[in-house]
């Protein structure tokens, strides 16, 4: 199926299918505020796809060419509505959820808030602990407040650091110029504040911005890739965490190399590779686990 757009709560949601019309439906969701089109998503898609399943790809609010929305308890929160939003717009009565990194967290809480539409969980490099919650602060909200405390809106327009900047998300949607000026400094400020809050370690939240009384309300079968040996980023302790709460889940070993992490880090630093590339090896098993 060729591209499509759809509105949600005001914003456009970029979006594709990938594989047979027939097939059940998985949706794949990538980490970080990378799009549908980054490398390693569309390959491991197409090897789900080759299994019979029909994967729906999406550019997530604040990713791709979608357009920037700022609303929610947390930017998961946020995109988790309006995956649910989506489906049901699209005529989707019912998905596999799955995602790996920040779509892991954006998977998880897409089943709390929408348990009616998932039949399956599968996730992957779930980012959690101290060290990895702290760096997505940095990363997506403590410079933002410091620019726009300091520079008003105007200055976050300005905000560059590749396609998930907002900058990068003005440049390849002009539109997102326009909403943000709307949005103005003193909602964008707001809403920063808050989404802070999920990034703020704390002893009752295995994962960012959910308690883990939340996780009761899992009731799906669930399968958890645990993250590498050494995967600072997406630590073991987060999966083995997760799978606690999470009741009757599977938790394995990962299917690809067990410093896949930091080697494909190493090389899309050197440009010679992308994040999510060691995420195809995984297909097998998640179909498996899919179709079981």
């Amino acid at each position: 199926m060729a591209e499509g757009e759809i509105e949600v709560n005001g914003g456009i949601v970029v979006y594709e299918f990938v594989g047979p019309e027939d097939g059940e439906v998985v949706v794949l969701t990538p980490g970080g505020r990378f799009s549908k089109d980054y490398g390693g998503v569309h390959e491991l898609a197409n090897a789900l796809a080759d299994g019979g399943k029909r994967v729906l790809l999406w550019d997530r609010p604040n990713c791709g060419r979608s357009d920037i929305q700022l609303y929610g308890a947390s930017e998961s929160h946020m995109r988790s509505e309006t995956l649910g939003l989506m489906l049901k717009k699209l005529g989707v009565e019912q998905v596999i959820s799955s995602g790996g990194s920040g779509g892991a967290r954006d998977s998880i809480i897409f089943t709390m808030m929408w348990p009616e539409l998932v039949r399956k969980l599968v996730v992957w490099s779930i980012v959690g602990g101290t060290y990895s919650t702290m760096t997505l602060a940095g990363v997506y909200v403590l410079n933002e407040l410091r620019t726009v405390r300091s520079k008003g809106i105007e200055g976050v327009l300005e905000m560059s650091g590749g396609p998930g900047s907002w900058a990068g998300l003005i440049a390849v949607n002009p539109r997102n110029r326009e909403r943000l000026l709307a949005i103005g400094s003193e909602e964008f400020e707001r809403v920063m504040n808050r989404w802070l809050n999920a990034y703020v370690p704390k002893p009752n939240e295995a994962i960012p911005g959910v308690s883990d009384w939340e996780f009761e309300g899992i009731k799906v079968p669930t399968l958890i890739i645990r993250g590498g040996a050494r995967d600072y980023d997406h630590p073991p302790r987060t999966s083995m965490e997760v799978h606690s709460l999470i009741k009757g889940s599977v938790l394995i070993d990962p299917p690809w190399p067990e410093d896949a992490w930091e080697s494909a880090s190493a090389a899309t630093a050197a440009g010679k590779g992308h994040l999510f590339d060691p995420w195809v090896l995984g297909a097998p098993v998640m179909l498996e686990f899919m179709n079981g």
